[in-house]
């Protein structure tokens, strides 16, 4: 059974004698609470459970004595849209309620009070026997927002989003969110409802959209935002200034009246009561770098931010939008930023850079994300059409019995099976397969895949790997550790331990047998399992580089197709992707990851530290020599060192030539089973790998090393023969007669 949660919940809490006090005085104030490390959401004084969402910790209110729909079955316990009393249906503003007799508005009045209240507190409802709290937002998205197909229905992701929405506004440490979607996720209408729901409440504001493009913003000003203002109820909707339904610009505003025989009859009390308006904007403007560029803004939705294509770019907008939202260091202005992502090539990689720039996890020492926002995902299965039953949840797994769905039809397909049977049908055509992981995305690797037109390599293959490993990796494929020498005496023993903090990541660990295997010949230790597997490494020389930056130091290691069964055949079992405070720490790192498994290493000698450390500590024998030219042949530095250049265009085209067989023989689908190769970030080097750009690729270059290691047969050259022409001449003989005779 497929189990999947957006979130944790924390309750112990409310244990808590001083929570127990705070809540009974409604003490809880709604923004960040450094004391609990979350951001409440609650507007009523308490708070109750706190839910971590990709990080952040929210505080919910505390559960109410009555709560709607409880006196009903479980079964029937979902969300149903409050509606308005038919009466009310007539009255299309609030000059028509003020007319009405006074007697006949009491009965409306606690109505609308509550509205009010839903769409400032919240609004709790029983959800199949659960107490189930939407924020403000939400509430008016669900009942009072018109969408393309009606009105919208509950989904459980959807309250899980608004949750996060919440605390953004009120964490005055974030700028907003930066929500990384699937396609039909509604995000554009709950973005257009938040922006007139704001706005409707809002004095002397101004509130602006962007999108991929000028004419995609005013589609979605024109087709979802003045729409959704239009139908509000006459008790939310404030004074309008212009035309019904703008083109540019909806401004809340005093109209300019002309001042006519029924306007001079008006009460001095109307004037004054209806005469205000709101003095605030919603407009949208061209994509661009400097949109928005010194303008104050309350609300920047900024929608299809994924979609950026070049020269646009999203970076460069978010860095002069961003002034916008802020007075000096306080931030005045929310970004509702959310989007898919195009291929990287298409923009899609500013845009993946800045939502990883807005992991939450990642603070500076003002408690701000690198960009500011929040980031945020929920995977498709969450929020597919067609598969959210009554009370909001996805129906994962196929059901034995058809489920009624939220719009009334049946569901027969789990979303995981459907999902899979889709990507299967599209596996013959990567690029399809791709668009199609993008759109509908079940991870953040899904999201931001990319093109396989631009690919060095089989990228069917690696993401087929990538996605086998995903489920595989929590099974305990891959442990990390760290390597040691034994009570601490160096050229003794390497033993291996587990540590979660260790730089070492292993699939593979040899029997006692063949750890720590060399053999000494002339005063030189040499590797004792040679022929079972080798190592391939990209290190560097300088321990500090200028602002702390620098490549990081790779090691791979890999087996042969040997016949000893205590040896997996052709299977990566090591990766080492770090940089250490010192290259003298990295050096004995690969020092002692080669003594452990007995196994030569192929490293490049273009940045020759690690090879003289090989040497001094006496283990030159460790250090292969280039496989592609005989020992007669090698230059004096290649002799004392071993290695291998890198500046060669052979060895270039030979080292990603390595990599693609390897890739085409042992990654991704082989028949009916996958591959072993269960490193992700050696996958998605893999899947980048830009042989113009090889000093950006430490992995590939590692990997690709070990692999040309282990195969270092294929590149040996030939001897040269030379052939001498040996004179052989046959004699002719004339034989007539008794006699024969030699022709001259």
């Amino acid at each position: 059974m497929y189990k999947q949660t957006l979130y944790k919940i924390y309750d112990e809490h409310l244990k808590d004698r001083d929570i127990k006090t705070l809540n009974k005085h409604k003490k809880f104030k709604y923004g960040y609470n450094p004391d609990l490390d979350c951001v409440i959401i609650s507007k009523d004084g308490t708070l109750g459970e706190i839910y971590e969402i990709q990080g952040l910790k929210v505080g919910l209110p505390q559960i109410p004595q009555v709560i709607e729909g409880q006196d009903l079955k479980k079964s029937n316990q979902y969300f149903r849209k409050r509606l308005k009393p038919g009466s009310l249906n007539k009255i299309k503003s609030i000059y028509d309620f003020t007319r009405y007799p006074e007697k006949d508005k009491e009965e409306y009045y606690e109505y609308i009070d509550n509205e009010f209240n839903y769409r400032n507190d919240g609004y709790w409802f029983m959800c199949n026997g659960s107490p189930c709290y939407i924020t403000g937002s939400h509430y008016i998205y669900l009942n009072w927002t018109k969408i393309d197909v009606g009105s919208p229905d509950f989904r459980q992701a959807n309250r899980i989003f608004y949750y996060f929405w919440e605390a953004c506004k009120a964490d005055s440490r974030s700028y907003g969110m930066c929500y990384l979607k699937n396609r039909r996720s509604g995000f554009s209408f709950m973005a257009s409802s938040e922006c007139v729901n704001q706005a409707t409440t809002s004095k002397d504001s101004r509130f602006g959209i962007l999108s991929k493009t000028g004419a995609d913003a005013k589609k979605m000003f024109t087709d979802k935002v003045v729409p959704i203002s239009i139908n509000y109820p006459f008790f939310f909707k404030p004074i309008q200034d212009g035309m019904e339904r703008p083109k540019t610009e909806l401004s809340y505003k005093v109209p300019s009246r002309r001042l006519t025989r029924n306007s001079i009859r008006e009460t001095e009390v109307e004037r004054e009561g209806m005469g205000k308006g709101l003095d605030t904007t919603i407009d949208w403007k061209n994509t661009g770098d400097n949109s928005y560029d010194g303008e104050k803004l309350q609300l920047l939705v900024h929608d299809e931010s994924g979609k950026w294509e070049r020269p646009d770019n999203i970076l460069n907008n978010w860095r002069v939008t961003k002034t916008c939202l802020r007075l000096g260091s306080k931030i005045v202005g929310k970004c509702m930023m959310g989007s898919t992502s195009n291929a990287l090539a298409k923009g899609g990689d500013n845009f993946k850079k800045l939502y990883n720039n807005s992991n939450v996890e990642n603070r500076n020492r003002n408690g701000q994300t690198t960009s500011g926002l929040y980031a945020l995902f929920l995977p498709m299965e969450w929020g597919y059409e067609g598969f959210i039953d009554k009370y909001g949840y996805p129906v994962f797994d196929s059901p034995s019995s058809p489920i009624k769905g939220i719009d009334d039809e049946y569901i027969y397909t789990g979303v995981i099976e459907h999902w899979e049977n889709e990507v299967e049908g599209l596996k013959r055509d990567s690029d399809a397969l791709n668009e199609y992981y993008r759109q509908f995305p079940r991870s953040e690797k899904h999201a931001f895949r990319d093109e396989t037109l631009n690919s060095l390599f089989n990228l069917t293959k690696i993401y087929e790997q990538i996605d086998f490993n995903e489920e595989m990796l929590m099974k305990g494929h891959i442990v990390k550790g760290s390597f040691s020498w034994k009570s601490g005496i160096k050229d003794t023993e390497v033993i291996w331990t587990p540590n979660n903090n260790g730089r070492f990541k292993v699939s593979w660990i040899p029997p006692k047998l063949l750890r720590n295997s060399n053999i000494i010949k002339k005063g030189i230790k040499y590797p004792g399992n040679d022929g079972l597997g080798a190592f391939g490494c990209d290190s560097y020389d300088i321990s500090g580089t200028v602002g702390g930056r620098g490549s990081n130091g790779a090691l791979h290691g890999l087996t042969t197709f040997s016949m000893v069964s205590d040896v997996p055949n052709s299977k990566f079992f090591l990766e080492y992707i770090a940089r250490p405070q010192t290259a003298e720490i990295f050096f004995e790192d690969v020092l002692m990851a080669c003594i452990f498994y007995g196994m030569p290493l192929l490293a490049e000698n273009n940045k020759p530290r690690l090879l003289y450390h090989f040497k001094r500590r006496g283990y030159r024998g460790f250090s292969m020599n280039r496989p592609d030219k005989l020992i007669g042949n090698l230059s004096k530095t290649e002799l004392e060192l071993g290695g291998i250049p890198n500046s060669s265009e052979d060895i270039k085209q030979a080292h990603a030539s390595a990599i693609e067989s390897y890739i085409e023989e042992y990654v991704g689908k082989l028949g009916e089973n996958h591959g072993n190769m269960f490193f992700q970030r050696t996958l998605e080097d893999w899947a980048r790998f830009d042989i113009s750009r090889r000093t950006a690729h430490d992995a590939s270059i590692s990997s690709g090393l070990a692999i040309m290691a282990c195969r270092k047969h294929l590149y040996r050259p030939r001897a040269e023969r030379t052939v001498t022409k040996v004179p052989f001449e046959l004699s002719k003989y004339r034989n007539e007669g008794t006699r024969s005779e030699i022709i001259k």
